[in-house]
Formats: structure tokens, sequence, C-alpha cells
């Protein structure tokens, strides 16, 4: 299915949460310390995994409702990630397993939840989706860890 155009920068954030798994297995790849991996994987949580998910639990969500099994899941998912995007006690751990959840989350929303969404969602909503969200991704190059 054809990604409507009010999900499209949502989609292109998904883009980017996929490219910091594949930066954090990368690192690990490459012996890279985990306290590197982690203040990367910090900065991208501050300026957009938590606006993401900001924009998707006030706006895209509420089209099916909090009670939708596919939204619990989802939301489910954003309190787990975000436990691990936050914890500094088991660093290399957190970062194994945020790479891990991280892109299982996003496919389950691209290939399940937005197909879903858009199917569903008046006009109206989508307009809302559409407004509320810009593409605004860009890169902290201080420590490219993962070249």
């Amino acid at each position: 299915m054809k990604r409507h155009k009010a999900l499209q920068p949502l989609s292109r954030d998904h883009h980017h949460g996929l490219l910091l798994c594949w930066k954090i297995r990368t690192g690990f790849s490459k012996g890279v310390d985990a306290k590197r991996i982690k203040k990367y994987a910090d900065w991208f949580y501050k300026n957009h995994t938590l606006p993401h998910f900001e924009a998707e639990e006030k706006y895209v969500f509420p089209v099916f409702g909090l009670e939708h099994e596919l939204i619990k899941k989802a939301l489910t998912e954003h309190k787990r990630l975000k436990k691990l995007f936050e914890d500094e006690q088991s660093i290399e751990k957190s970062l194994s397993l945020l790479e891990e959840e991280l892109e299982k989350h996003i496919r389950f929303e691209e290939r399940v939840l937005f197909n879903e969404i858009q199917s569903v969602a008046t006009k109206e909503q989508l307009q809302v989706i559409n407004a509320i969200h810009e593409e605004r991704f860009e890169e902290n190059s201080e420590d490219e860890f993962w070249l």
C-alpha cells in the first residue's frame, strides 16, 4: 500500500530510526566504545525519537483510539524503547536491545499500523496529521563512529 502523504514525514523519521539501528550495530562490530554510541543515541532520542513519539501519540494514534489493540501495542513499545534509551546502568546491553526492539517497532508501525491508520482515517484526521509534522532531520556529525 502506498503511504499517504500525511504519514510520509513520519515514515521518513522511521527511516532515520532504522539508520540508528544500523549505526549501533556497526559501532559494535567495529569495537567502538559503548559510551560513544550511547552519546549519539542520547542525542537522537532527545532530538528525534521523543518528538516523533509525541506526534504519533497525540495525532496519529487517536485515529483508532487508545484502547485499540494495535495502539496498545505501539504505546507499550514506546514505553519500552524509552526505558532502553534512558538506561544509564547497562549501556551495552540496553543499546543492543534498543537496536533490536527499535527495528521491530518501526517494521510493525510501517507494515501494519500505518497501513491500518491510513485506511480508516478521515480526510480531516489526515489533514491534522499533515499539518503538525514536518521532516526536520539534521544529522549529528560530531562523532561519526559508524564510518
